[in-house]
């Protein structure tokens, strides 16, 4: 059950709800990208990587883990670098 903690107004009640749909649909799918696999299959080091896009090693490692995403332009880079299409390195 979602407390809305003293919202009154309509907008405040439904920008909460978003929040927590949002917060909920986050952690049922933590992993959203695929970098790690891919990297894995095509037998390179996330500091391969890292030296291709010119990236620090921590920042690929995040994105790796999923504890943060690429934009979608170095998801692009990403994919000319390990050469597959941009849909393999998401989960859909």
């Amino acid at each position: 059950m979602i407390k809305f903690n003293g919202c009154r107004t309509i907008f405040a009640r439904k920008t909460l709800l978003l929040y927590h749909i949002l917060k909920m649909y986050y952690m049922e799918n933590k992993d959203l990208n695929r970098i790690k696999v891919v990297l894995a299959d095509k037998k390179r080091t996330n500091k391969w990587l890292a030296e291709q896009l010119g990236k620090d090693p921590a920042t690929i490692s995040k994105w790796c883990t999923n504890s943060a995403q690429p934009n979608l332009e170095n998801l692009m880079e990403i994919a000319k670098c390990l050469e597959v299409d941009v849909n393999e390195l998401l989960r859909m």
